[in-house]
């Protein structure tokens, strides 16, 4: 019989890629794979936290040699290690200061991950659980917990953070506390896209606070089933967050100013192409469409749905490109870019645009135009001003983007100080197609299905000027445009 690690996970049959359908596949053995793979993942991981902190050491002593000042060593190794972990750099940020204090402060710990008894999250808990510590109480603490190995291998995550939070109270029940206000003063809100154009908005508040807004939502919530509202409780207290908030009589009358980035066929001739809305991603054509009728409908001017004229070209969906003699990015290339990028531009990354650069530095002869310009969150900029980082606009394809579109969508190519290569391609915008010629073909033939279509979208609106270069839904000769 093959060694365990030979069987069904390393030579399955062809055909049979999971391997489950080896007459050698015996289940007893399987798991003992499953446990091996899951203590080789935690040894990796402790190999790489080791090789994580030498490469710091060495970039620190390379930037300290070449006369930067003390405080701007370091600068730009987390977001290498990001990248070379496939995540973004504000990840690799925080896995650099877990690999300090595993390699400096937690050999138990370190020891522990090695040896497959923790994998990378409890290592991670424990790094975390006692970051309000002293130096000489986080030690004990990682001597007492991580040391006992077969004590260690029986906790779970919340069982490791329960153990953790205990013992730190007891060492230094001061810390603990001080920890908790310096909680309060990190509370935040949040919002991040969710399944089925819905979204995630989240508040990070101290225990009373929120526990506070919850009740008064459920009380809220009660008081109106009680009065026979047919929504159900969840409803209701959503919708009240929303009202409450806004100051609007009803959640569905929220003022926004919505940029859907859609196609005229998606708008007027019913195609099922997607759309984009700036901040989400795609959103399915009929609601995008939905949102246009429902929101341009109501009599009230602030919910109006206003339209950016945004072109595209026809094959590759890539927006038609604006330029400005000026350093600073104008207001409307900014936008211009954000609707293009839609998210931080640097590989792996994905947090929101806050700052619009040049990809050739200005100094250095760099347009400030679509070409030169990416969007960039405030982390990932910061980062790439660190000594030998540089990036290009590339007309290749980057790794792993394929087909006609990714070769003519914008791409920029990040070289970091040890020569590695990272490409990143904007995302497709609706409007892209595999052939330029079926696009142009079809135009003269799309029109004349639009117009009937847009009459019937149209007419309830009206045309009132907007101080920041937007107008409300109205007619456009498509074949001009």
């Amino acid at each position: 019989m093959e060694p365990p690690l030979q069987t069904a996970a390393f030579n399955p049959a062809a055909g049979d890629p999971a391997g489950v359908r080896r007459a050698d596949a015996n289940p007893a053995q399987l798991i003992d794979q499953i446990r091996a793979l899951e203590e080789l993942k935690a040894a990796a991981s402790a190999a790489q936290v080791r090789v994580t902190a030498v490469f710091d050491a060495l970039t620190r002593q390379a930037q300290a040699t070449a006369g930067l000042k003390a405080d701007q060593l370091g600068k730009g190794v987390g977001a290498q290690i990001g990248l070379a972990r496939r995540e973004s750099p504000n990840r690799g940020t925080r896995m650099l200061g877990i690999s300090r204090i595993l390699t400096r402060e937690m050999p138990h710990t370190l020891h522990a991950l090695t040896r497959g008894v923790i994998n990378e999250w409890r290592a991670t808990i424990l790094v975390k659980e006692t970051a309000c510590l002293s130096l000489e109480d986080r030690q004990r603490i990682d001597e007492q917990v991580a040391g006992n190995l077969a004590e260690l291998e029986s906790l779970g995550d919340n069982q490791l953070i329960a153990r953790t939070k205990t013992l730190s109270y007891a060492l230094d029940p001061h810390s603990v506390v001080n920890r908790a206000s310096k909680a309060a003063s990190e509370r935040y809100v949040s919002c991040r896209p969710a399944p089925d154009t819905m979204t995630y908005l989240t508040g990070l508040l101290p225990v009373a606070q929120g526990v506070g807004v919850f009740a008064a939502l459920t009380r809220e919530a009660d008081r109106l089933r009680a009065a026979g509202d047919s929504r159900t409780k969840g409803q209701i207290m959503a919708d009240t967050l929303v009202e409450r908030v806004t100051g609007r009589a009803k959640a569905e009358d929220v003022r926004v100013q919505v940029q859907l980035v859609m196609t005229d066929r998606a708008l007027l001739a019913g195609s099922a192409e997607p759309a984009v809305l700036p901040g989400y991603g795609m959103v399915p054509a009929q609601f995008a469409r939905d949102l246009v009728r429902k929101t341009g409908s109501r009599t009230d001017k602030a919910t109006r749905t206003w339209l950016r004229r945004l072109y595209t070209e026809p094959s590759t969906g890539q927006l038609v490109g604006m330029d400005s003699l000026a350093r600073l990015v104008p207001e409307g290339l900014a936008r211009f870019i954000a609707v293009r990028d839609q998210v931080c531009r640097m590989p792996w990354c994905g947090a929101p645009i806050r700052h619009f650069d040049h990809i050739k530095p200005f100094r250095d002869g760099g347009t400030t135009s679509a070409e030169n310009i990416q969007g960039l969150c405030e982390a990932c900029n910061q980062a790439k001003e660190a000594p030998g980082w540089s990036a290009a606009v590339v007309t290749q394809p980057a790794p792993g983007n394929t087909g006609a579109a990714a070769a003519t969508r914008h791409t920029v190519e990040t070289i970091t100080p040890t020569g590695h290569r990272y490409g990143s391609t904007s995302p497709p915008l609706p409007g892209a197609t595999e052939s330029a010629q079926s696009e142009s073909d079809s135009n003269e033939h799309l029109f004349n299905e639009s117009v009937s279509a847009a009459e019937a979208i149209i007419r309830p609106f009206t045309v009132v000027p907007h101080p920041d270069g937007l107008f409300p839904l109205q007619f456009i000769d498509l074949r001009a445009a």
